[in-house]
This record gives structure tokens, sequence and C-alpha cells, in this order.
């Protein structure tokens, strides 16, 4: 009997899949939650139409490749040598705002896409309106397009308030309150922007596309739509994005994967600190991290946020000890403040604020069975100053310090300045950066650093300060507490 004819690619049936519209997740039956974020009730149903010219099923191969395969066209732009390719249309261009160049690698890149995600209330659209108003002011300096900001969340008005009060007005910077994908295409033909600013992406839709506006296909459509439009007109786009309940960008995964660069702003509710930094950066460091004071005016670029993580008074008083940290390549300075309180009740409360809590009982346990400084039946609460968040392992030393400082009240000395790692044993580990810790300290005015031993022979001397190396916990504590 002859084999039947294969069946046409007409008669393949479409595919049918799930795709969850927290994380993007894909499954070939519904379920009732997400196997990958856990989420319940979030799988949607998504159909995906067989692929024109497709091959027959059945049909055979010929050299191990189907026999449908793409036709070769003529290249408009043909191949080059890499040495001749000009690369003055991918200089970075700086757009006024100084913390922000300095994470995007010295400013933002003609035709590139970056998605900038962050917690609800957390400063994004204040930051991309102030953003907005200063590269506005710059392209009409230079003579280039205006800047044009489209919100999706807000209406025009309520932008413009905000704009008032942030001090972001500038006769170059255009508002468009638009949730529909062609619309929003339809202004940048009219107005041939030099920056768009999408406020955000979830909230666009497409109408040739199933789904509601954040939804995965929607998200997907979007944001390709936008990219293609960015690389074809040399558009630089900011994209707002939101973020899921666990931190992670709300949509499809392949969303941080198409645009250029992925930036996280982060910070307290109840903190005016706010910091950028970058997750992915085709065009510089990821490593970088920008300082911004979020105030009843606006948000504001720190070049130096010393004076947030340092306390006013820097008289001596028992239970602080100041660090350096390296917030990526940056040296923060961060104050370390301890309170040891005698309790009566049966478990006593070990609390913390910007530190990590398991560090922090490691050193407290390594104190008590090293140093006999026993809190076993006290109340311990650690913080640092301004809202400043850290969990770097050379923070343990300046930890230690603080809390004998506290238990013993003892004050340690005005200009002391301490970082290194500690080990179950009480030694002291050597930690990266110690010669940008000290240059960052002899430039806020400390005079005395404790450090480990470690690594110290390499050190180049530094102005006006005085290096301590130690190798071990009750050395550390001898230099900072001599009186102890």
């Amino acid at each position: 009997m002859s084999p039947s004819p294969a069946r046409s690619s007409t008669s393949k049936k479409a595919r049918t899949s799930y795709i969850c519209t927290e994380c993007g997740w894909e499954s070939p039956k519904w379920l009732g939650q997400c196997r990958e974020c856990k989420a319940w009730g979030t799988l949607t149903e998504f159909v995906e139409a067989p692929a024109v010219g497709a091959p027959a099923v059945g049909a055979p191969a010929m050299g191990g490749a189907a026999l449908a395969r793409a036709a070769a066209v003529r290249p408009d732009v043909p191949a080059q040598p890499i040495g001749e390719v000009s690369a003055e249309a991918a200089r970075a261009r700086p757009t006024g705002v100084g913390e922000l160049d300095r994470v995007l690698g010295g400013g933002i890149v003609p035709g590139a896409v970056v998605l900038l995600a962050g917690e609800p209330g957390v400063g994004k659209s204040t930051l991309l309106l102030d953003v907005a108003a200063k590269a506005a002011a710059v392209s009409r300096e230079r003579g280039e397009g205006p800047v044009l900001y489209v919100t999706g969340e807000e209406s025009a008005s309520q932008v413009r308030l905000r704009a008032e009060r942030i001090e972001a007005i500038d006769p170059a910077l255009l508002l468009a309150s638009e949730t529909e994908l062609g619309a929003l295409l339809g202004h940048i033909e009219d107005t041939g922007p030099s920056l768009l600013v999408v406020d955000s992406v979830q909230t666009i839709a497409s109408a040739q596309v199933e789904g509601s506006a954040g939804g995965v296909t929607q998200v997907r459509a979007v944001a390709g739509t936008l990219i293609a439009v960015a690389k074809e007109r040399g558009i630089p786009v900011l994209l707002v994005g939101h973020v899921t309940k666990d931190g992670g960008i709300a949509g499809p995964r392949v969303l941080e994967h198409l645009v250029d660069v992925v930036c996280q702003f982060e910070g307290a509710r109840h903190a005016r600190l706010r910091l950028l930094r970058a997750a992915k950066n085709r065009y510089g460091p990821t490593d970088e991290v920008g300082c911004f004071d979020l105030g009843d005016r606006g948000i504001v670029g720190l070049e130096d946020p010393s004076g947030l993580f340092l306390s006013s008074a820097r008289s001596e008083v028992p239970g602080t000890c100041a660090t350096v940290t390296l917030e990526g390549r940056r040296p923060m300075p961060v104050e370390v403040q301890a309170l040891v309180a005698a309790t009566h009740a049966g478990s006593p409360r070990r609390t913390t604020s910007g530190l990590d809590h398991s560090r922090v009982a490691m050193a407290l346990a390594v104190l008590q069975a090293r140093m006999r400084v026993d809190t076993s039946s006290a109340d311990v609460y650690l913080s640092t100053v301004g809202g400043a968040r850290t969990g770097e392992p050379a923070t343990d030393l300046p930890v230690a310090i603080a809390v004998v400082s506290a238990a013993r009240n003892l004050p340690t000395p005005a200009g002391l300045v301490a970082f290194g790692e500690v080990g179950l044993t009480g030694e002291v580990r050597a930690t990266v950066g110690i010669q940008r810790r000290l240059a960052e300290a002899a430039r806020l005015g400390f005079d005395r650093a404790i450090v480990p031993l470690a690594g110290s022979a390499e050190l180049r001397p530094v102005p006006g300060m005085q290096v301590l190396p130690v190798s071990h916990l009750g050395e550390a504590i001898g230099a900072a507490l001599p009186r102890g």
C-alpha cells in the first residue's frame, strides 16, 4: 500500500499553551498554580497560529534540514570590516542627571531601550519626569527634537501637577496620556522626539494582539514594537516596569532580555535615600550605583551622600562605629549604632535595621564565645543611620565594636573607622577594596582605621590616616576601646 499523501500545512491545528501573567512560565495545559512563581490563577490561554509555509506533517527531511527554509535575500548594507564601522552613533550622550549617567556608563546611547523597575511609591515616575525635563533642556540647547513623555497610569493634568512641584517644566517637554500602542506610535511620528519616556509598559496595549494590557502577550508585543522603533529611528527609550510581590519585574522574562539596560530603583518607603542599580547594561558597567534624595520638592542626585549615612554629632558616643561599604565600585560611608539593654523577658530581642540579621547573630555568638561579651540576658538593637542597607561581610567588625562599646558603655573615638570580616574563631579576615575604603574615609575626615592584617602590607599610605592592622577580634576591640 502506498503511503498516504502528507497533509498540507493549512490543516495543522493551532498550538494552544498557557502562560503565567506574573513570570511568563509556559505550560501545555492549564494549572491552578504556576510551577515557577507559585502564584495562583495566573495562567491564561495563548493560541499560536501555525506558521505560514510550514513543512507538511510527515514530510521527509533532506540533509537533516526541513524542506521549507527561509529564502536568501540581498542585504541592504553589506558586511564590512569591524575597524571600518563607525562608533559615533553609539556614543553615550549625557541626560543632564549625573547619577543616572553614572549608572548608564556616561549617558544614554541613541536607540538604547532602558527598563526602570521598582516597587510602587519608590519614585520611578518622579525620577523619569525629572530626567525628561533636564534632557529636554539639553536637547533644546543642541537644536534637537523634543522629549516625549507618555503616561498610561495618570492623566496629563496629574503629571503636570507633579512637574510643577518638582520644577520639571520645559517648553521642549511634550506630554501625552495614552494607553493604545497605535496612538503612541502616532505621537512619535508627529513629534520626532529625541527621547521617549513610557510610564509604564504594562499599561500600553495593542489592538492587534489579544489580551488585556499588562498580560504576557501584550507586554511582549508592545515592548517589541517600541524596541524596533527605537533601533530604526535611533531614539533612546526609557520604560517603566512594574514589579511582582517578590521583587521581580512583572511580565514575561523575555522583556529583560530584549531591552538593552535593566535598572532597579530601590529604597525604603519611609527613608529619603534612593539607590539606582544596573542589573544589565550592554553599554556600560553593572557595578555602579546612583544615589538620590527624595524630598518634598522632588528627587535630587547625590554626588556625596555621606551626610545621609553619618550622624551629625561626631562626638564620642557609646555604641557607635563608622565603616565604609562598597556599593559596586562606589565607597559608601555607613554608621552602625548599637544598643544593649537589660531585659527580664525569657527570650531577649535581637532587632536589626539595615543590617543582615544572620550576620549580626553570628557576630553576637562570636563575641560571647571568644570575647566573653555575654548578651544572652539583654536586648540588642542594631541599626544604620539614614536608612542605609548593607549586608557585606566587611560590616562584621564595626558591628562587633559597636556592640562591645554599648555593652561596656565605652565610647569609640570620633575619628575611628573599621571594616573587616569576622570568622567564627574570632579572626579578622581580609576584605576587598581596602584602599578605596581608606581613601573615602580620609576624605570624610576620619584619621584612624582598623583594617584586617591580611593584605595590609600592600596598602599605599593615605595622608592623614593612621592604619591599624589587626588579625583577631580581640586586637580590634583593644584598638577601638583602649580603656576596655
